[in-house]
């Protein structure tokens, strides 16, 4: 019905319908001393967390970039963001995020456009994607990458959890790159935890007259590095 077109369009519903089933019987639980780990989580120590996993963690997810940013994303946030995260993930570099609205969606977007590896960061349980909008999306990196949790099946997106949600995304990548962010703010809590940790700080520079650009600004001015191209992460790594 519809003819061949809708069919084609019905095939490949279907096809993701069971690439997604798949996906969720390979649901796992990951201690800091399970096979297949994330690496860059031990450098959490003894608070290295148990965490539930959809998708797959491969090794080459090491070589990792978190992208990160404000939530009222503005134009240029998402083209930067289009850009940065477009160029590391053809390179091979595994784009990390929170899922979030904003320059967190933009970062799984590019990252997914190059044909490249995410991994998106929950402040809830895998069975409460939140943003609600953003559950096509978690489906997709589930099957080019993996959502990640700390917390419990049925976990609610509480404002605490997003906290302890914001460490795991800087442990998780060798470099953070900040967009787009107000002055205490979440990104600006990815940021510090990074530093804590010795992983590299980027930040993008933004109009001064802007207060998306709070945070940022006032990295670079604390010493962080400046990214005004993506050649400048890739040299790093």
């Amino acid at each position: 019905r519809g003819g061949f077109g809708s069919g084609c369009a019905y095939c490949k519903s279907f096809a993701l319908v069971l690439l997604w089933k798949k996906v969720k019987d390979e649901l796992s639980v990951l201690y800091p001393w399970s096979k297949g780990y994330p690496e860059n989580l031990k450098v959490l120590g003894k608070y290295s967390p148990k965490i539930f996993v959809q998708g797959k963690i491969i090794n080459t997810d090491c070589l990792a970039v978190a992208i990160v940013g404000s939530r009222l994303m503005s134009f240029y946030g998402r083209e930067i963001t289009l850009k940065f995260g477009r160029f590391l993930a053809a390179k091979g570099i595994t784009i990390v995020s929170g899922l979030a609205r904003g320059i967190d969606t933009q970062a799984h977007l590019s990252a997914l456009a190059a044909g490249g590896r995410t991994l998106a960061v929950l402040g809830s349980g895998l069975d409460v994607i939140y943003p609600p909008e953003n559950k096509a999306l978690a489906q997709k990196i589930a099957l080019h990458g993996a959502v990640i949790s700390q917390f419990e099946l049925g976990g609610k997106p509480l404002p605490q959890n997003f906290l302890l949600r914001n460490k795991i995304i800087a442990a998780l990548a060798k470099a953070v790159l900040v967009v787009e962010g107000a002055s205490r703010s979440g990104t600006f809590s990815i940021a510090t935890h990074a530093a804590n940790l010795g992983r590299e700080v980027f930040a993008v520079p933004g109009p001064i007259n802007s207060q998306l650009s709070q945070t940022p600004n006032f990295l670079i001015d604390q010493g962080a590095r400046i990214a005004t191209r993506p050649e400048d992460i890739l040299e790093s790594l």
